[in-house]
């Protein structure tokens, strides 16, 4: 890059991330970071307070030594609650500037739901519903509530991105939580993506990550061989790094040249 190209970026952003104290989230959060114009802001929310917090303190400092402003405000909530997602509205309106030229939101917030058990035996709608609320139905509330508090308008890019998964296209055995979930919110923004055609839209489907959800899915997956198909990713090294993964989004967001809606998995970046 020559001394007069400007090195891409992401704009003087307003950046909302749910499920960001810790994995893809908090990773996503940090590479974000580096590339919003000063006087850009994150909000960032998750279960987790303390988490939060010490994330917030480390992305400050990394700006300011780096001599550009950015404000980062955090909201500990469970985002099941609707409560959580007026709270997550309002610090992101506190937070937006006039100047501003571009609302990102990264729906990452999941959980991978009871994968010790096969569909036969989810009797229980209280449960189920319970798991839709988290990983369905806020993600919904929460994109809606954005784009309403910012709506469209002369100068102003919104971007939406949804973590989806290779679930959402593939049936686990013994992950019919998740997989719907995933089907669900794969459609869900291919819908908006139709219905908003100013908005980008992105399903970004990670590949298999080295997380806390990883580990959880090696041990307590009911179907054998869905679960060795785990275990040897993780024996052999197959799983891939946050950061690797976060940084093929980023060359998405940057390039702009998916088709709005479109789920996209990390090897075909």
């Amino acid at each position: 890059m020559s001394s007069t190209e400007r090195a891409p970026d992401l704009g003087r952003a307003l950046c909302v991330i749910t499920g960001a104290s810790r994995g893809f989230g908090r990773t996503a959060a940090r590479q974000m970071s580096r590339l919003l114009k000063p006087s850009s802001a994150l909000v960032l929310a998750a279960r987790s307070g303390d988490e939060l917090r010490a994330l917030q303190a480390e992305l400050v400092a990394d700006a300011e030594a780096g001599g550009g402003g950015l404000l980062v405000e955090v909201v500990p909530a469970d985002l099941a609650q609707p409560d959580a997602l007026e709270r997550v509205v309002a610090a992101s309106a506190r937070c937006f500037r006039p100047d501003m030229d571009h609302v990102i939101l990264l729906n990452n917030a999941a959980s991978l739901g009871d994968v010790s058990r096969y569909a036969k035996s989810f009797t229980n709608m209280a449960e189920v519903d319970s798991y839709l609320s988290l990983n369905v139905s806020s993600s919904l509330c929460l994109t809606a509530s954005i784009l309403q508090a910012f709506p469209q308008r002369p100068g102003l890019r919104r971007t939406v991105i949804n973590l989806s998964s290779l679930c959402a296209v593939q049936p686990f055995r013994s992950w019919v939580l998740y997989c719907t979930g995933k089907a669900a919110r794969d459609m869900m923004f291919r819908v908006l993506a139709e219905e908003e055609p100013d908005v980008r839209v992105l399903n970004y489907s990670p590949g298999p990550l080295d997380t806390d959800m990883q580990m959880l899915a090696r041990s307590r997956t009911a179907d054998p061989d869905i679960k060795k198909s785990f275990s040897n990713m993780f024996a052999q090294g197959q799983l891939l790094t946050c950061e690797a993964s976060c940084t093929k989004l980023v060359k998405l967001l940057l390039e702009d040249n998916y088709v709005s809606g479109a789920h996209v998995d990390i090897y075909d970046v």
